[in-house]
């Protein structure tokens, strides 16, 4: 009789406490309505609101019945959030769309996005280095991946911007380090701008800053050496002047005469080009 009684106390307890649980619908999402919040996120986006229009774009993804559409509404999204330089949140859209969409028409747009994203977050050479080799590495794998795209072009213009931006923070740190003589990481410095980014524009003063740290360590055959070299490559450059200058303490002196024969042939040139006007 107890065992009936407690049986009894068991199932209303679980009646009751089933009844409490919220009733989960299997009803699928209004088609209409899933539409009509994507066309009110282009709207939005019409109008120049694009951080209401990511939200809407966001809302529809997930309740667009058909895949590709889905898929469009994230990107919308993605590109909204990049409109307003949202970087974070629009890389994290953008990785979403990939994970969800790895077969979509739009995934090499996807990812130069990402870099982009990437790209505009880099700071000025003083800074961390760390975003700009980022990119970096983004840029050259997008390149690799998608080597005939007309974001590839962009890009590779791009990544020519970055090496020059990732030289500028070496000479900037290997300037420091002259300053306080701290040869050595000067030298070592110096060394991977002439290694690592030989084709940028700071070539040339990495070259002459490295001329300038052997003389001051007295390692004259050596600052000779990279003196030739920086001659030979830029003859006609100012660092090599700088270069030559430095290692050839006649030199200004030559330099001043020179400029004095010059300034008299030149005024020597104009009077006789006037003579010959007034004997006309």
């Amino acid at each position: 009789m107890y065992r009936k009684f407690f049986l009894i106390i068991f199932l209303f307890i679980f009646i009751t406490e089933c009844s409490k649980k919220e009733v989960i619908s299997n009803k699928p999402p209004d088609d209409k309505e899933s539409y009509k919040i994507y066309e009110e996120a282009l709207a939005a986006m019409d109008k120049g609101d694009f951080f209401f229009a990511a939200n809407k774009f966001s809302e529809a993804e997930k309740i667009l019945p058909i895949v590709e559409h889905s898929a469009k509404a994230l990107l919308m999204s993605s590109f909204c959030f990049y409109t307003i330089n949202f970087h974070e949140e629009a890389i994290s859209s953008l990785e979403n769309f990939l994970r969800k969409y790895p077969a979509d028409e739009n995934v090499q747009y996807a990812s130069y996005l990402i870099i982009l994203s990437n790209y505009e977050q880099i700071l000025d050479e003083k800074k961390d280095l760390d975003p700009l080799l980022k990119t970096k590495n983004l840029i050259e794998d997008y390149i690799k991946k998608y080597p005939d795209t007309d974001y590839t072009m962009d890009l590779k213009f791009k990544l020519d911007l970055i090496q020059n931006q990732l030289a500028a923070k070496q000479i900037y740190i290997a300037k420091y380090y002259i300053q306080t003589q701290k040869w050595i990481p000067a030298i070592n410095r110096l060394k991977v701008i002439i290694n690592d980014y030989e084709e940028t524009i700071f070539i040339e003063e990495a070259l002459h800053r490295l001329v300038e740290v052997y003389y001051n360590l007295g390692l004259i055959v050596e600052a000779e050496k990279t003196a030739k070299i920086l001659g030979y490559n830029y003859n006609s450059s100012q660092w090599y002047e700088n270069s030559y200058s430095l290692l050839n303490k006649d030199y200004k002196k030559e330099q001043k005469k020179l400029e004095k024969k010059s300034k008299k042939e030149d005024r020597g040139l104009v009077r006789k080009t006037i003579d010959k006007i007034l004997n006309k």
